[in-house]
């Protein structure tokens, strides 16, 4: 993904072209306009990108983008330009992936906006660096695609030009002995509105020997109405050539796209998506996280849309038959959950846990609802409630959902009372991090009161990963991700307008800012 201003420069016309018949493949291969496993299922992608490369350490993501229905991930590698992932590091990608039964694309980040930003690298050199790393994939046909460079030219004329780079390095990569299904990113960084792939696609598809490539478009502010998303999948489904949308937004600084043409027109189609991305953007387009800071229960605007929403993931992906998937749609509702026990209630929270449901493939989460109205959402058995209002009683029921968006009947009922809030209702509260190290923080909290109280307690909700090691000037109760602090036996006496602060030391799972929490 990359912010470039584009506009269309052309109608999108039809074309027709003639394709010699594919040499013998194995694994996932091109079958006219569409992906197909060994065994001939269609297979079509549904899921995201994950930035590796800059995130090794977020291995939980494989997991995570699984649980919320995704049959691909699209993981960002790097041979040189970034911190290189190395044949080890490359085979645990693959293995991660195979353990979560994702297909797994893996792409070479090096040439993104090759020819118009500083230090990126030729098509060439990402196939030294496929060649450098040939017995982590080799093999692994049914699970790997290969995406041999991401967003390979910027806007500039190069020379060689997209098309006789793209096909040399598919022919080299077939040379030395690579059989995988191949990805190519388009030119203009991804977004081809010169059409300079739409165009050349069939001479690029007929430099494979094996006839085993399928072309990748990326959607952002080029592809912002219906008519230009539409137009663009026609020309490749009236070439007979097989097509990805291997990265798009919902928002982006050089337009708008219509990710609901989208995911629409893709749905219709058979064409697979993969949004952008998982987490961890920055340089202005944070935006486009999908979960806030690699938390899966974070959903985003934009990770809702993507998972959840109309022709999302979760309603239309279908697992991979190398997997055990059945290549139909998942109609089976979750079985009912337990009803839900509550547990350390305080004044706005309380934990609940109850009996887990089972799915004829997979639970990926549970919603505790109030009525209609959604309290919290955990992808496991257990949640804790934050954000009640003190002395209030709940009644509360546990929902489970699958994948497809499949839910259960709802739980039996389960009643709790809050707690009373702080005395008066006269106290607040207000977080710092005052100190912070590679994964451990200090935090400090001032809690200031109108009028005067004898008592006080904070109550911080972080995200998980999250764990408080040691307080001073406060009594702490923890039940990770929920910390409540109470005075110390000295300093529970508040005068009106006046203060008194505690701290701790906390620990975290992730790099740059330590998380803020929730307080209550």
């Amino acid at each position: 993904m990359r912010i470039r201003l584009a506009l269309l420069a052309a109608l999108l016309l039809p074309f027709l072209v003639s394709i010699p018949p594919a040499h013998a493949a194995v694994g996932l291969h091109v079958s006219g306009t569409r992906i197909v496993e060994a065994n001939g299922n269609a297979f079509v992608m549904r899921g995201t990108s994950h930035a590796h490369t800059w995130y090794p350490t977020q291995t939980s993501s494989f997991a995570n983008i699984k649980s919320l229905g995704a049959n691909t991930v699209r993981v960002v590698l790097s041979g040189g330009r970034w911190t290189a992932n190395g044949t080890s590091d490359v085979a645990n990608v693959v293995s991660l992936c195979k353990q979560n039964k994702l297909i797994c694309v893996l792409e070479n980040h090096d040439t993104t906006g090759y020819g118009e930003q500083s230090g990126a690298y030729t098509l060439e050199q990402a196939v030294d660096y496929w060649i450098s790393v040939k017995s982590a994939i080799v093999g692994q046909e049914d699970h790997v695609v290969l995406n041999i460079g991401n967003e390979p030219f910027g806007n500039n004329a190069t020379t060689p030009g997209w098309t006789q780079a793209t096909s040399a390095a598919i022919t080299r990569l077939r040379s030395n002995g690579f059989q995988h299904l191949i990805m190519v990113d388009a030119p203009n960084w991804g977004q081809d509105w010169g059409f300079t792939m739409r165009d050349n696609a069939s001479t690029v598809f007929a430099a494979d020997p094996q006839r085993n490539t399928v072309f990748s478009v990326h959607m952002y502010g080029v592809f912002d109405t219906a008519a230009e998303v539409t137009s663009y999948l026609q020309a490749f489904q009236t070439a007979g050539l097989p097509l990805v949308v291997g990265e798009f937004g919902f928002d982006h600084s050089d337009g708008n796209p219509d990710e609901d043409t989208i995911m629409a027109q893709a749905q219709a189609r058979g064409v697979g998506y993969l949004g952008w991305s998982w987490s961890g953007n920055g340089g202005g387009v944070e935006y486009l996280d999908q979960v806030t800071n690699f938390n899966v229960a974070a959903l985003t605007t934009w990770g809702q849309r993507l998972f959840n929403g109309a022709n999302g993931i979760a309603q239309t992906s279908v697992e991979a038959t190398i997997y055990g998937g059945t290549g139909t749609p998942d109609t089976q509702a979750p079985t009912r959950p337990g009803t839900p026990a509550a547990s350390d209630v305080t004044a706005t929270g309380a934990r609940l846990s109850w009996t887990a449901s089972t799915d004829d493939r997979a639970v990926t989460g549970y919603d505790v609802l109030r009525g209609t109205t959604r309290l919290g959402s955990s992808t496991t058995n257990s949640i804790t409630l934050t954000g009640l209002t003190p002395q209030t009683a709940y009644s509360v029921t546990v929902v489970a959902r699958d994948a497809a968006g499949n839910t259960s009947t709802a739980s039996a009922a389960t009643t709790f009372t809050t707690l009373a809030g702080q005395p008066g209702g006269t106290c607040t509260s207000t977080y710092r991090t005052s100190n912070s190290w590679q994964g451990g923080f200090q935090g400090e909290v001032t809690v200031r009161c109108t009028s005067a109280v004898t008592t006080w307690r904070t109550v911080l909700t972080y995200p998980s990963g999250v764990n408080v090691s040691q307080s001073w000037s406060s009594t702490l109760s923890a039940a990770p991700p929920v910390f409540t602090f109470t005075n110390a036996a000295w300093n529970g006496a508040v005068p009106a307008g006046g203060s008194t602060t505690f701290g701790f030391i906390g620990t975290w799972s992730g790099t740059g800012t330590p998380p803020t929490p929730t307080i209550s």
